[in-house]
């Protein structure tokens, strides 16, 4: 028996034997927009045809300016941007602003039971660059639905959910909470990678 391990050593020693490491996520196509943010994600950037899950108090703590860098970018590439049921009526003012080419803009208006639905069939169209949702009564499966039909129509999903969520498992390739006061962002989960601890300052610009 001590032969054979001496000889196996002598093979990963030589290079004949290929040992398995943990390869390392390759690098996302998708960066932030947010230096910070990217640097503590372990591909750089979003996860790509996946689902993000971004965690909120309430609304106005910077949810959109977290992905505004990256909607302004899509849309400069003609990809559509589309929200299903947002909670406000977007001021378009704001999203020009911000970057973003408003005709390439799109809202669907829709019922909470009908959004989750309407969310998955524009990820699943492949038409898309990405698509944001807000669902109030989401549980695992459907969030699953919404991650596979991200893989399946390679588009960004970013689903906005309340805070309190955060005690619950997701399916979601990366959890993000945002935090008002002080404002910053914490990365709860991220697929690829070990969850950054140290809290990310996030400044909003108001």
């Amino acid at each position: 028996m001590m032969g054979a391990v001496v000889a196996l050593d002598t093979l990963f020693n030589g290079g004949q034997v290929w040992k398995g490491r943990p390869a390392a996520p390759p690098a996302s196509p998708q960066p932030t927009g947010h230096a910070a943010l990217d640097a503590a994600l372990p591909t750089g950037g979003w996860p790509e045809s996946a689902l993000t899950e971004i965690l909120i108090a309430g609304q106005g703590v910077g949810e959109l300016q977290l992905v505004w860098p990256t909607l302004a970018r899509l849309s400069a590439k003609g990809e559509r941007i589309v929200l299903v049921a947002p909670p406000h009526v977007p001021y378009p003012q704001a999203w020009q602003n911000a970057g973003v080419d408003l005709r390439q803009l799109s809202v669907i208006q829709a019922s909470d039971r009908d959004a989750l639905w309407a969310a998955e069939q524009c990820l699943r169209s492949g038409s898309c660059g990405a698509v944001l949702c807000w669902p109030q009564k989401a549980d695992d499966r459907a969030l699953r639905r919404l991650q596979v039909a991200a893989e399946t129509g390679q588009t960004l999903a970013f689903a906005y959910r309340s805070i309190k969520e955060a005690i619950n498992p997701s399916p979601a390739a990366l959890r993000i909470a945002i935090d008002a006061r002080p404002a910053q962002l914490r990365v709860l989960k991220c697929r690829g990678g070990l969850a950054r601890s140290a809290p990310i300052a996030f400044t909003t610009g108001h």
